[in-house]
């Protein structure tokens, strides 16, 4: 997640129309997120392979107008220049293709549910590849919210008689994604990262499409017009969502992009047990409670610990 600006005054000093902008951008990025399952239901009779392929190259076409149009094009050949960047790119672009790809299956499949739950515990997954990965040292609260969410996936995997395999592909998948974006740094903005990415998937999305419409299953202008309005709309409902996410990152803090993160699961969540009528037996629901135990937990860790640096700062000699 892309890192705010450090505030050279303090938070009562912001002006109260770069706050509230701030927020809009936020909460729409993750409403956008939340309603996705509504977005892929309504693209049926269309499978997720052609729904992630077609997602892929109309985000590719989408981003290079508006890059285009911006007049940015500089900050793609500066970065196409940068050979360890392209090829960490296409890492990202793998990442996010399985986990495009997972979402919508899950989507498609009566699984909503289980994608939000990927979602929600994305955030102690995060925590918990810092120490597996950057060899971070978590706090003890940390480490409480990872055995609570180790405790949570057992409930639920007691609860759906397998592992929830969707949600530990997205959760994991996402985390892995975010570490290396993270490596790049601010480097590649929001939408020169997601051109790179599926510049790099575009050959297989392409042969993926040629592969379903051997078969006799591509669905694109076939359908109707409305169907195909929307699935024309997918690299607009992919990008839009990035660069709200992105203008609202440069506008606030970390720790109200961290509360704020917990809007597309929830949305995700009501649509799956209160739209979808997805089926929520005790031991979903004992599971669910124990990850936004372990979420608050982490949440407080969160902000026991910017609190702290801010009151270090404040007796820093000017």
């Amino acid at each position: 997640m892309p890192t705010a600006p450090t505030p050279t005054a303090p938070a009562s000093a912001t002006t109260a129309g770069v706050s509230r902008g701030g927020l809009v951008y936020a909460v729409s990025a993750y409403s956008l997120w939340g309603f996705l399952p509504v977005y892929f239901l309504a693209l049926a009779p269309t499978g997720p392979v052609e729904i992630v392929a077609w997602r892929i190259l109309l985000s590719l076409v989408f981003c290079a107008a508006l890059i285009a149009v911006t007049r940015s094009w500089h900050a793609i050949r500066a970065l196409l220049r940068d050979r360890r960047v392209v090829l960490t790119m296409g890492v990202a672009g793998a990442l996010i293709f399985v986990n495009w790809l997972t979402y919508v299956y899950a989507a498609m499949s009566g699984q909503v549910v289980e994608a939000a739950l990927g979602y929600f515990i994305n955030p102690i997954v995060t925590v918990f590849l810092g120490v597996l990965v950057l060899r971070e040292r978590l706090t003890p609260l940390q480490w409480t919210a990872v055995g609570i969410s180790i405790v949570a996936v057992a409930v639920l995997a007691f609860g759906y008689g397998r592992l929830p395999w969707i949600a530990l592909v997205l959760a994991f998948s996402f985390g892995f994604y975010g570490l290396i974006k993270k490596r790049v740094g601010p480097r590649v903005d929001a939408i020169s990262g997601l051109t790179l990415e599926t510049a790099w998937l575009a050959p297989a999305a392409a042969a993926l499409l040629v592969v379903v419409a051997s078969t006799g299953g591509l669905t694109m202008g076939t359908v109707s017009g409305w169907h195909t309005t929307l699935l024309l709309a997918a690299g607009a409902v992919t990008a839009v969502p990035l660069l709200l996410f992105a203008a609202a990152s440069r506008r606030l803090p970390l720790t109200y992009m961290g509360f704020i993160q917990y809007f597309a699961p929830f949305i995700q969540f009501v649509v799956g047990v209160l739209v979808l009528r997805e089926p929520m037996p005790l031991e979903r629901w004992i599971g669910f409670a124990l990850v936004w135990v372990a979420l608050g937990v982490l949440t407080f860790d969160l902000v026991r610990g910017a609190r702290a640096a801010r009151r270090a700062a404040s007796l820093e000699p000017v």
